[in-house]
């Protein structure tokens, strides 16, 4: 059995800043809203063709936000109910809505065991930050940081440096727009998605995302696809990073339709999914 894993935030749903200046706004809904204001969108077509998929094999979510955030995406508690999410980077797996406590007990048990104290963690970042461009510096649910930056002014190089000696404190670094993340190695997308593969009887997985976070799912999954924009995207470009799998055509919000196309695409080769296809 097929199962569809992907990232959300610049893979799926685009807040304002990423869903690309020259889009149509008839071409999109609200995915997300805080007090009226609209928080993310997806394309319209984007959430029909997620539709049709979820109701062929499981959709799980695989994102780096944290359980409050990740539920206020209201796409899926009322247009599609994924049976099986992961959130807070693969610390919690959610099944039917409900926090799989022996999973997360078992995460962060590796975390203790395996990883340096947060503390020593952020006092390695803080060795290169500087005031003049953290903007909010986060700590979520007592397993990972993230770090709001002014971009123009953080100097990446320096930033990067200091990866190597976060790893042999058992944390991983990754640069993701206007956030910095440091993760402890036992939390992990990958790890989850294993998980939710043997939770839900699957032998293949098809995966999406964006970023470095992404990268371990992608690598693992059986076929794998990222959008033509983030730090994927950039380091391929680039010559930094190599890997097995492909980018959209296009970027922005319209990528999520491409990277649809290609699990629809797959479903259809498989047997899963029979339809006549429509090209943009």
């Amino acid at each position: 059995m097929l199962i569809y894993a992907s990232d959300l935030d610049q893979t799926l749903i685009y807040s304002e800043r990423s869903r690309g200046m020259d889009v149509d706004d008839r071409i999109m809904i609200a995915a997300e809203q805080v007090d009226g204001r609209i928080i993310s969108h997806i394309s319209i077509r984007a959430l029909e063709q997620l539709k049709q998929i979820a109701e062929s094999i499981p959709f799980v979510p695989v994102t780096t936000r944290v359980l409050d955030l990740y539920h206020r995406i209201h796409i899926f508690r009322e247009q599609i109910v994924p049976k099986y999410a992961i959130t807070s980077n693969g610390a919690h797996i959610l099944i039917d809505g409900q926090v799989n406590r022996e999973w997360h007990e078992q995460v962060m048990q590796d975390v203790r065991d395996q990883a340096a104290p947060p503390t020593e963690a952020i006092v390695a970042f803080h060795r290169v930050s500087d005031p003049s461009w953290i903007i909010r510096e986060s700590y979520w649910e007592d397993t990972f940081f993230s770090v709001l930056v002014d971009r123009d002014r953080m100097p990446d190089e320096q930033v990067m440096a200091i990866q190597p000696e976060l790893e042999q404190l058992g944390w991983r670094l990754s640069i993701q727009g206007r956030k910095v993340y440091l993760v402890p190695f036992p939390v992990s997308k990958n790890r989850a998605i294993e998980h939710v593969k043997l939770l839900a009887g699957a032998d293949q997985v098809i995966a999406s995302g964006d970023s470095l976070l992404d990268r371990g799912l992608l690598d693992q999954a059986d076929y794998a696809i990222a959008p033509a924009h983030g730090e994927l995207y950039r380091g391929f470009q680039s010559g930094e990073l190599q890997g097995n799998y492909g980018f959209t055509a296009q970027s922005g919000i319209q990528a999520a339709e491409n990277i649809l196309q290609f699990v629809m695409d797959i479903m259809n080769r498989e047997g899963i999914m029979d339809y006549e296809r429509t090209e943009n």
